[in-house]
């Protein structure tokens, strides 16, 4: 039997899903896990133990040629890294895959997908000056693994592109988010998905998080204040993580309607209780598949794209809010229990899920 999600425990979060609930049900949205668990133990650097990964997402699958990736971006604590951002904000769109990892390992992680695209588009990078910038996030997992071993190899990196895969996305601790901690309980990787109609069109809007942020008692679950409720086992003095959000659609959007998208992230981020923490990394990426069109070094030198009015967007913004939100909560409830090395013996708790029903409950919420 999976793991359990948030909609499994019949929490009622608002919207229409997709099939999957996850990212990939925008059309042609590939994800790819490499998960790397090993040993026990107090750390020793080199050696172990550890609990990390990778996490690769394809917006456009493993076509054989690259087309641009329109995408906005958007920092709303930059204590953190996501490479290839400069260009999306000049440029407004990337090439490459989405990985995401811990944060010692986004060299390794640039170095292997940089790699993956001059063999995988071998003719387009042999016959033209192609350039290679590919999107590469981080969150620090240091508590729970041995970061400074940097365990990630480029065959780990591989892997996770080369085995992304559309339909049901794993959760909690797998890829990048296995060793990473949300509000004090386990937390990693989580997603959710929402459907909007557009002239009369189904469209999808998809999330990934990768969730390492917030303190105990910030957690609130549909307006629950439910880490005030749950504050036995806290590990934090003050908050030290990061979350990565990256929103996937096929609606057609300019980049700037993309970054706009970006921004109300923070908004679906806040409605778990984070108020963006000062040494969190909260940094969020919207990409759109609509608008396929050959790269501009081959491209002809007039273009046309097809675009929402911005008339459009409130249920567009309502969606990637509420698919955010949930995302972070089934981040939270697929995690499971992992052991601290640093410092070491402390446990760090997955959420209970019989006691976050019976506090659910008290609020009527269930």
């Amino acid at each position: 039997m999976g793991k359990k999600r948030a909609s499994d425990l019949g929490l009622p979060f608002p919207g229409v899903t997709g099939e999957n609930n996850a990212l990939t049900d925008v059309p042609g949205v590939e994800i790819g896990f490499t998960t790397i668990i090993e040993g026990e133990g107090p750390v020793q650097i080199g050696k172990g133990p550890i609990r990390t990964g990778v996490t690769a997402i394809l917006p456009r699958g493993k076509k054989n040629t690259m087309h641009p990736i329109w995408a906005g971006f958007y920092s709303l604590n930059g204590n953190g890294e996501m490479t290839g951002v400069h260009w999306v904000n000049d440029a407004g769109y990337f090439l490459s895959p989405i990985c995401i990892t811990n944060t010692h390992s986004v060299g390794m992680a640039h170095h292997a997908t940089t790699k993956w695209m001059i063999n995988h588009y071998g003719e387009q990078f042999s016959n033209e000056h192609i350039w290679s910038m590919p999107v590469i996030a981080e969150t620090y997992d240091g508590v729970l693994n041995d970061i400074n071993g940097q365990h990630i190899s480029e065959e780990h990196v591989l892997s996770a592109i080369n085995n992304a895969k559309t339909g049901p996305v794993a959760e909690g601790n797998v890829g990048g988010g296995t060793g990473m901690i949300c509000y004090e309980f386990k937390g990693g990787t989580g997603t959710s998905s929402r459907v909007v109609t557009i002239d009369g069109q189904t469209n999808h809007i998809g999330v990934l998080v990768q969730a390492n942020f917030g303190l105990r008692e910030w957690l609130t679950i549909l307006g629950v204040p439910v880490g005030k409720h749950m504050m036995k086992e806290k590990l934090l003095d003050k908050e030290q993580g990061s979350i990565i959000v990256i929103i996937g659609t096929d609606i057609p959007m300019l980049p700037h309607q993309l970054r706009r998208v970006a921004k109300r992230a923070a908004i679906g981020i806040g409605r778990s209780g984070s108020p963006g923490g000062n040494s969190s990394g909260d940094i969020f990426l919207a990409f759109s598949t609509a608008n396929e069109m050959d790269i501009p070094q081959s491209a002809p030198e007039k273009l046309k794209m097809e675009f929402v009015n911005d008339e459009v967007f409130d249920p567009i913004y309502e969606a990637v809010c509420q698919a955010v939100d949930e995302s972070v909560v089934n981040a939270l409830i697929a995690a499971e229990t992992m052991t601290t090395v640093k410092p070491n013996g402390h446990k760090v708790e997955a959420i209970d899920h019989q006691d976050l029903l019976r506090i659910m409950k008290e609020y009527n919420r269930i």
